[in-house]
């Protein structure tokens, strides 16, 4: 008796379709890479722009990295230019989000990957098409790759299924002086400078023979172009943030990281066991407050599901809940997951130690996949033909309510923003609570079932987010990593992985509306405008070229 063999998987055939470019580009003629130098480019471009974010952040690579994809995309046919594009996406996005396998499974990971890469496929398409005009308008290459790539983060943080923006330029650059252009024109800003000296850095470097043995003279505008190159990634630290620094009132606020059971518990008793581990530590934080080793918060904010069990509902839970802000003296606001007339809900939960529960913000964009499923009966399907497993799981998703109001938590005389996990991603979400009165940028999250790639990675985020709307941030999370955040996007008290932690720093409100926050989406709406203008006057030109060719 015969076993068949799986079939193998048409992705590796999909890719060599896409970048098999034998032909060149009519409207572009001269000298280009081959096609292995291309894909090695490629390849070298995603791995490096990893590199560039967190955990080991070395933001110059993301310039670099974007010069190099575009260098490998140039003179190519647009199909050509997608497949190479779509290459340096998976050897970006699947390391990036390596740390998705551990929660959802290795085809999961293997799919978001691959969906996302789709976008980088894009940039190659339109860098590719518009080859001639760059080799026509040389100087006009820098500012071609920088709207590409604003134009592919805007699409990709809104479609499909509500977006995901994670891997966006701009969350590479929190520890590098390009992030002060947040304050002025939000993250698009950040990537569009971070693009436009990578494009700078490519006109300089590129050659019309790459052989030929430079002179002083031909090595003058190269040298000119990447200073130039350097100078714009360096020119927004002197930016005035100090005219938007928070100047309000003082508070003081306690971040719990009460630490998850890894084993030796079943999924009920460690849902309690994080609950406990969080009540814990708000009584150590008191204890060492009447001690006066610190100052005594006004508020604690605990993480995302630091109550997995109703607290409304849940008698128990409501009770130790209650004891924790009696201790502390302050209200708490716990992550939890509270069901009510209206769903199940991700939710910020305001806990006063006299009246008990009180306002509530509910998450508003729930992660498609992992906190609801959008189509299930279509996906299940697909999923059973790969791993029935997968397709079982889709039915445990919970399927989160969307909540349906802006994310301001009123608590302790002031106001702060309610920011649940991956929200920090979106613009729209952490700008529309600064607009409506958030005087902090709280986020709480929950990374126990990532690892301390994808914390590192969220906490620039909330980086950007301090610096974009002039906000002291905070993040709470159950594992790691927590701290605060100042206007500058320095970072204090940043805790380790998988270890309890309790802190306690005073911070100031923020009252002052930054540019970025009175702008809003203009500054990314006017980019995307004149990538679109950029790409239709490439395709009329490409078009006339080509019937002027047949005539």
């Amino acid at each position: 008796m015969t076993t068949s063999e799986p079939p193998p998987s048409p992705l590796p055939r999909l890719v060599a379709s896409l970048v098999t470019d034998s032909a060149p580009n009519k409207a572009a003629p001269g000298p280009r890479f081959t096609l292995p130098v291309a894909l090695a480019l490629a390849i070298i471009a995603g791995l490096a722009l990893v590199a560039a974010f967190p955990p080991i952040g070395w933001w110059p690579l993301a310039p670099i990295s974007v010069a190099l994809m575009a260098a490998a995309v140039h003179r190519r046919r647009p199909r050509g230019g997608f497949g190479i594009g779509f290459v340096a996406g998976l050897a970006f996005f699947l390391p990036l989000l390596s740390w998705a396998s551990t929660q959802v499974g290795q085809w999961p990971w293997i799919f978001l990957s691959a969906l996302q890469a789709v976008f980088l496929g894009l940039i190659g398409l339109a860098l590719a098409a518009a080859s001639g005009l760059i080799d026509r308008h040389r100087a006009l290459w820098p500012l071609a790759i920088a709207l590409a790539w604003v134009a592919q983060e805007a699409l990709r943080s809104r479609q499909p299924w509500g977006g995901f923006p994670w891997g966006r330029l701009a969350f590479s650059q929190a520890d590098s002086p390009t992030v002060a252009a947040a304050w002025l024109g939000g993250a698009p800003l950040v990537t569009f400078i971070t693009a436009l000296a990578a494009g700078t850095l490519l006109t300089a470097a590129w050659r019309r023979r790459w052989f030929s043995k430079p002179s002083p003279q031909t090595l003058t505008r190269p040298l000119a172009l990447a200073g130039t190159a350097a100078i714009l990634m360096v020119v927004p630290m002197w930016l005035p943030l100090h005219l938007s620094a928070p100047d309000g009132d003082d508070i003081t606020v306690g971040v719990v990281q009460g630490n998850v059971p890894r084993i030796g518990l079943d999924f009920n008793a460690q849902r309690r066991a994080v609950l406990d581990n969080h009540v814990q530590g708000t009584i150590e934080l008191a204890q060492r407050a009447d001690a006066g080793e610190i100052p005594r918060p006004d508020l604690v904010v605990w993480p995302e599901n630091a109550s997995d069990i109703d607290p409304i509902a849940n008698e128990d839970a409501y009770e130790e809940i209650s004891r924790a802000a009696e201790a502390i003296a302050a209200p708490i606001v716990v992550g939890g997951i509270v069901r009510d007339q209206d769903g199940l809900h991700n939710a910020s939960l305001v806990w006063d130690p006299v009246t008990g529960p009180g306002y509530m913000y509910s998450k508003q964009h729930p992660v498609p996949f992992a906190e609801y499923v959008p189509a299930k009966d279509f996906f299940r399907t697909i999923a059973g033909w790969i791993d029935q497993r997968m397709a079982d799981g889709l039915d445990s998703v919970a399927g989160f309510t969307p909540g349906d109001q802006p994310g301001v938590i009123p608590v302790a005389d002031t106001a702060i923003s309610g920011i649940i996990c991956f929200e920090v991603a979106y613009d729209g979400l952490v700008a529309e609570g600064v607009r409506e009165g958030s005087e902090i940028i709280a986020v709480q999250t929950n990374n126990a079932t990532f690892n301390n790639a994808e914390a590192t990675q969220q906490l620039a985020m909330v980086q950007l987010r301090s610096v974009e709307h002039a906000r002291h941030g905070l993040m709470a999370s159950t594992v790691g990593v927590s701290g605060f955040t100042d206007e500058y996007g320095n970072v204090s008290q940043a805790t380790t992985f998988n270890t309890p932690a309790a802190l306690s720093q005073t911070l100031q409100l923020g009252e002052a509306t930054t540019p970025a926050t009175k702008l809003g989406i203009l500054p990314e709406m006017i980019m995307v405008a004149l990538a679109l203008i950029a790409l239709g006057y490439t395709v009329a030109v490409r078009t006339r070229d080509r019937r002027a060719g047949k005539g």
